[in-house]
C-alpha cells in the first residue's frame, strides 16, 4: 500500500516524531544530544520552520515545530536526518540506518502562538 501524503500546512503547529530503528539508542554522549540541536537549529532556519520546543531520549526525538512555508517541514526533517545519521555513523564507526523511517507528524490545536528559534 503506498504512502499517505504528507501535510503540508503552513503556519500551523505540529508535533512531530523521529523514532530509531530496532529500538536502538541515537544519542549516546552529551556531545550527540548537541549535535542533533545545532543541526536541528540550522536546518529549521534554512527551510523557513519555528521550533517551539524539543524533546530529546536516549531513542527518539520529539518536536513541536510551525512551517512557516509548504513542504518546509518535511525538508527539514530530511536535512537534519540526513545530517544528524552522517555524523553518528561516522562518531560511532556504524554503516546501518539509524531512522525507523520517516518521521511521524500531526497537527497540534493552538489557541496561542509561543516562542520560537
Amino acid at each position: 500500500m503506498p504512502r499517505q501524503p504528507r501535510l503540508n500546512l503552513t503556519g500551523l503547529p505540529q508535533h512531530a516524531v523521529q523514532r530509531e530503528n530496532n529500538r536502538q539508542p541515537c544519542f549516546l554522549s552529551d556531545q550527540d544530544y548537541r549535535c542533533y540541536l545545532r543541526l536541528l537549529q540550522e536546518a529549521a532556519r534554512q527551510e523557513n520552520c519555528l521550533v517551539h520546543t524539543c524533546v530529546l531520549t536516549t531513542k527518539h526525538a520529539l518536536l513541536l515545530i510551525t512551517p512557516i512555508v509548504r513542504s518546509a517541514l518535511s525538508r527539514c526533517m530530511r536535512a537534519l536526518g540526513r545530517r544528524y545519521v552522517t555524523y553518528f555513523n561516522k562518531t560511532y564507526h556504524r554503516t546501518d540506518t539509524l531512522r525507523e523511517g520517516r518521521f511521524k507528524a500531526s497537527l497540534v490545536d493552538s489557541q496561542q502562538n509561543s516562542a520560537a528559534w
